[in-house]
């Protein structure tokens, strides 16, 4: 329908996992400049995922009241604005401040490039536009803390916030110049923006919420893994910046291969077996990561495979778990799909970021906090699934 749109929304769907990875191998760094822990340094990832869960709610509503490129292009003013500010911080909390005001900027531009797409393409165009997106979310992984290595041996750890407000100025013209305004002309612009009555269908929708609920503990598994990850590696191990980074970008190219293996394999076992499947991949990861700290190597490069193996099959189980899960959280709401989208992502990236931030106020070693979130939360849910009472919450109900 709009043949030159998808190269723009691709570029544009850059600058989230941007943000999230290419200063990951600086973090041991900032955390020694600003003399601050760990953890403080890993808030910064917590505090930018919260953001955009926020803003999911937020924002959505403003995309559908002023159009999509005006949401476009303040998000990536602000995303050039706040890129500046934790380039220049020189107290931890206005780097904190940077990174809450950044996923807010992320968020809008990740609104627009899905809400482009299904204003824009017929339900089949669009899922195969939503592959080639999700591709692109997929490879900045294996890619951008190569690159935010490099620049930070070279530069210093600033000078990868500096990369991405450079990107985001190239964002800012293309989109300027290039992006059409794609809202559907019935769109109703009228009436309050925020209602509990538009949001409350879907809240008190019990399938919905299971399997929201599985989505966000996929990814507060993934983001307990990558923000525990550089310190972990780094700093107790002894891995030097970049030998961390080819380790996550192999991580990152299995993600790559199960998100292209994820559709035959949802084709072959159907949304519900796969979600199980992931949730069991998912709890093996765990359970092979205690093992292996307990009987493995503690020290240099070997140590670091011990970590990082069980990793992949985490990355595996999260590549199996999204789509399938999204799916069946969606499934009841033709009619406010947008709603129930903005809702599905509040849960899924807020709820992630708290669970990882309570975590992350324990005295448990990077292994075992993250195998507690992936163990704890899966088991959880694979028990509701393998109780007979609950099966209203996760069967197959809706037609796809």
């Amino acid at each position: 329908m709009r043949r030159n749109l998808l190269p723009i929304l691709m570029s544009m769907v850059v600058l989230s996992p941007l943000a999230i990875d290419i200063y990951l191998p600086s973090m041991p760094a900032m955390a020694t400049e600003f003399a601050v822990s760990a953890s403080d340094v890993q808030s910064t990832l917590i505090l930018f995922l919260f953001a955009m869960g926020v803003g999911q709610i937020v924002i959505g509503p403003l995309a559908d009241r002023f159009g999509r490129r005006p949401i476009a292009l303040g998000g990536v003013l602000l995303y050039i604005a706040s890129s500046i500010l934790a380039a220049v911080a020189m107290e931890f909390h206005w780097l904190q401040i940077a990174r809450v005001l950044q996923g807010l900027a992320a968020c809008s531009t990740s609104i627009v490039v899905f809400s482009a797409v299904r204003d824009c393409f017929t339900p089949k165009e669009g899922a195969r536009y939503y592959s080639y997106l999700n591709g692109v979310i997929c490879v900045i992984p294996a890619l951008a803390p190569t690159l935010g290595g490099l620049l930070a041996l070279q530069f210093g750890w600033r000078s990868t916030f500096v990369f991405m407000t450079l990107y985001a100025i190239v964002m800012m013209i293309l989109i300027g110049y290039r992006l059409p305004e794609t809202r559907p002309a019935n769109t109703v612009t009228t009436g309050p923006l925020y209602r509990w009555s538009r949001y409350q269908p879907v809240l008190v929708e019990p399938h919905f919420v299971f399997y929201a609920l599985c989505c966000m503990a996929g990814m507060a598994s993934i983001l307990s893994y990558v923000s525990y990850a550089p310190v972990w590696l780094i700093d107790n191990l002894g891995v030097s910046e970049l030998t961390f980074s080819g380790l996550f970008g192999l991580n990152a190219v299995v993600n790559i291969a199960a998100c292209f293996a994820a559709p035959m394999v949802i084709n072959r076992l159907g949304n519900r077996p796969t979600v199980i499947l992931a949730l069991v991949t998912m709890l093996a990861s765990a359970l092979i990561q205690v093992l292996l700290q307990g009987v493995g190597p503690t020290q240099g490069l070997a140590a670091a495979f011990s970590f990082m193996l069980p990793m992949m099959l985490l990355c595996i189980g999260f590549a199996l778990l999204l789509g399938p899960a999204t799916s069946m959280a969606l499934a009841a709401f033709g009619e406010r799909a947008g709603t129930a989208t903005a809702i599905l992502g509040f849960i899924q990236m807020s709820g992630a970021s708290l669970i990882a931030g309570l975590v992350q106020q324990t005295e448990l070693t990077a292994p075992y906090a993250v195998a507690v979130v992936m163990g704890a939360l899966t088991s959880g849910l694979l028990i509701v699934m393998a109780m007979s009472r609950f099966d209203h919450w996760h069967q197959e109900q809706y037609a796809h």
